[in-house]
């Protein structure tokens, strides 16, 4: 028979998987995740009838209550906010849910008030069925039903990801760190869509970091030149990495971690970059 600590190790990769995509912020998400485990070991048999509903019901509703109290925070952020980076390489969940970890569809959430992102979550991407998200955040199955739905309008339908295979996008980030690094601005409009949007969350903590989104190959490209040559240490290091399921790199400066760009790649040329700067967001990314 099972230990409480070994049935709670195969049900953490969802519940992990649940309180990143809620909160959007893999600290935050570890620590609800760990006191799942510790309200877990502290459960009467009469209070789990099933280890699975139970621990996504703890954390799902903690992860609700989290959001709520930091609304206030989320409204006052400093500049545009943005995801904390999840390095995926090794996500046990990588190859199905790699959609709704990348940057786009994080930020897309932000739409939503918290019980309709749990709600949301919980069916378009964990497949779980209305009555026992019922259950999981105390609402009726109708009640659901509409959330969902109202959820859904808002969200949309985020077109693909990217198109890119691993090859090229690996060419592509390479590319423009390349021409970034050297000062190339041909070079660097050659890898950037027309239509190119840059974010960068620097939380008010980060010299340079442009306060809201920069749009177009030339304006982005120039802003990336700007950062190279004002901001960004001739020793740092750039290591190539996979992020939130897309191609990106984390840049290191005496082995900490700078900043971490994410890209989104279509049609062979970069449609989109996420460039999180913010130190507090960085603290899970491993050192080099």
């Amino acid at each position: 028979m099972e230990t409480r600590a070994e049935v709670f190790a195969s049900v953490r990769p969802l519940l992990f998987s649940i309180a990143y995509r809620m909160l959007g912020s893999v600290m935050d998400a570890e620590d609800l995740v760990q006191d799942a485990y510790l309200r877990w070991e502290e459960a009467t048999e009469t209070d789990v009838r099933s280890p699975r509903a139970y621990l996504t019901t703890i954390v799902t509703r903690l992860a609700i209550n989290h959001l709520r109290s930091a609304k206030t925070r989320r409204e006052t952020y400093v500049g545009t906010w943005l995801p904390e980076p999840l390095v995926t390489e090794d996500t046990p969940d990588k190859v199905e849910l790699a959609e709704s970890l990348s940057m786009a569809f994080l930020v897309l959430l932000e739409r939503l008030s918290p019980i309709e992102r749990a709600v949301f979550l919980l069916h378009e991407v964990f497949d779980f069925e209305y009555g026992d998200i019922a259950r999981i955040v105390d609402k009726t199955e109708v009640n659901c039903r509409q959330l969902f739905t109202r959820a859904k309008k808002r969200v949309g339908t985020p077109r693909a990801r990217f198109e890119a295979d691993p090859e090229q996008a690996r060419r592509l980030v390479q590319r423009f760190t390349e021409a970034s690094f050297a000062g190339d601005l041909d070079a660097l409009l050659a890898v950037l869509a027309e239509d190119i949007t840059l974010w960068a969350d620097g939380g008010g903590k980060v010299p340079g970091a442009a306060l809201k989104p920069v749009r177009g190959a030339v304006p982005v490209a120039r802003f990336a030149l700007g950062i190279m040559g004002r901001v960004v240490p001739a020793e740092t290091t750039i290591h190539p990495a996979e992020i939130n399921g897309q191609p990106g790199f984390i840049a290191y400066l005496s082995g900490r971690p700078l900043s971490a760009l994410i890209f989104d790649i279509r049609g062979g040329r970069i449609q989109a970059i996420y460039a999180v700067g913010n130190p507090d967001k960085l603290k899970s990314l491993s050192t080099s």
